[in-house]
């Protein structure tokens, strides 16, 4: 368990804004299935749920509850691409490999709405995502990269210009947008939640409070928990921060990363309709970012802020209040009413990682906080790899990863040093 997370937990919206209806014991004495899936959050639950589809007899061990890590905590943006620009992918494997790679990503918010459709999953979808820049110099790129992306990648996105930025936000902090219809932003625990229910009704068997302790590779993995064993033929892992301690040669790719969010008390539909008149999910292009939209219940939800140390910051509300009033001072009168964070699993190059530790143990890590999309994708991708098709999940086990610089006792500072670096970068842009 990171630090801090127990009082991360404690104030969340999403929280208290969904029923659990659904139970699941933790697993006692010894279980022999075809699958087993270590993780509850939403690359696990995708793939315990394609596996299924095809077939495979899955469990699904969970060591709290399902959603609690970063896919029942996390912004709720739904957005086309990866954390890393798509020039790290190409670099790597080549413009056609990349593009494959990026249609992958329309293809998971695809799938987004295919699940809720076939499951009955009302997760408040709502279209539409903007790409915000502040100042000239980041206005010009954002300019540049839409362009870029259209003729590069068909990826066709509305460039708005600083005339017309008001009729879309009502905020004067930004220079640029770019408004991309097809992502958009939900209600991450409700869709987390539905997509387990949907996985039990096919026959997966979830299993939460069940921690995994350590797996015996073989070819039958033996997967130990304190009151119980799973015996298989294939092991998805899908823990990311939390699931370290099972493959202790994948800790050192990834870092836990805190990042925060604040809920406000409900408006008046007009006044959020007048800060956001599209709804869309907004994000603005500084390095250290912040991120924001409205909820279902006209709520702002909006986060930003990082922490290296696994510790919470203090005075989580007023600080996070004080960056929504940097860009909308109009709302210093909204009470907030809700504070929380969570742990996202970064890489160096903030590209996914996705592999084998063996050739029945599969992984899935490293969505570097843009992964409420990808992690569904990354499920489907390890299922079809166990079923035998394995060329879409090998394009991704072909990009390279490297370990964080200086261990466990150095790697921290040395990202902090970084990331101050990159504030200062973003305030003199």
């Amino acid at each position: 368990m990171l630090k801090a997370d127990e009082k991360l937990t404690q104030n969340s919206y999403y929280a208290a804004s969904v029923q659990r209806t659904e139970s699941h014991p933790p697993l006692r004495g010894d279980l022999q299935v075809d699958v087993c899936v270590i993780g509850g959050g939403l690359a696990g639950i995708s793939a315990a749920l394609e596996l299924q589809q095809r077939g495979f007899n899955v469990a699904l061990l969970e060591a709290r509850q399902i959603g609690f890590g970063a896919s029942g905590r996390n912004g709720g943006q739904v957005i086309m691409g990866l954390a890393c620009d798509i020039e790290v992918i190409e670099a790597q494997l080549g413009y056609e490999a990349a593009k494959q790679v990026f249609a992958m990503t329309a293809e998971a918010i695809a799938l987004i709405h295919e699940r809720c459709a076939t499951h009955a999953i009302d997760c408040e979808w709502q279209a539409g995502y903007l790409n915000a820049a502040i100042g000239p110099k980041k206005a010009k790129t954002l300019e540049q990269w839409v362009e870029q992306m259209r003729i590069r990648y068909g990826y066709e996105q509305q460039f708005i210009a600083k005339p017309e930025v008001s009729s879309w936000i009502q905020s004067n902090r930004f220079t640029a947008l770019a408004y991309d219809p097809l992502s958009g932003h939900l209600h991450p625990l409700k869709y987390t939640l539905g997509l387990a229910r949907a996985a039990q009704s096919l026959g997966v068997q979830i299993f939460e409070e069940t921690a995994a302790q350590r797996i015996t590779q073989g070819e039958n993995a033996l997967i130990y928990t304190d009151h119980g064993a799973v015996q298989c033929k294939q092991v998805v892992l899908a823990g990311n921060v939390y699931g370290t301690t099972l493959a202790p040669g994948l800790d050192a790719r990834i870092m836990p990363v805190g990042t925060y969010i604040i809920g406000s008390a409900p408006m008046s539909k007009a006044r959020a309709n007048a800060l956001i008149p599209s709804r869309s999910a907004i994000c603005d292009t500084n390095f250290v970012l912040d991120y924001f939209r409205l909820s279902a219940d006209d709520r702002m939800i909006f986060g930003g802020r990082v922490s290296y140390s696994t510790v919470t910051p203090m005075n989580l509300a007023p600080t996070m209040k004080a960056r929504m009033l940097k860009v909308f001072p109009q709302l210093s009168d909204l009470q907030v009413q809700y504070a929380w964070g969570g742990f996202v699993d970064i890489t160096m190059n903030r590209a996914p990682d996705f592999g084998r530790l063996a050739n029945n143990v599969y992984y899935l890590q490293g969505f570097s906080g843009h992964g409420l999309a990808l992690t569904g994708l990354a499920g489907k991708l390890v299922a079809q790899a166990i079923a035998g098709d394995a060329e879409r999940f090998d394009v991704f086990t072909r990009l390279k990863h490297h370990n964080f610089p200086g261990g466990k006792l150095l790697r921290l500072p040395a990202l902090v040093a970084a990331m101050a670096w990159y504030r200062l970068r973003d305030l003199l842009a």
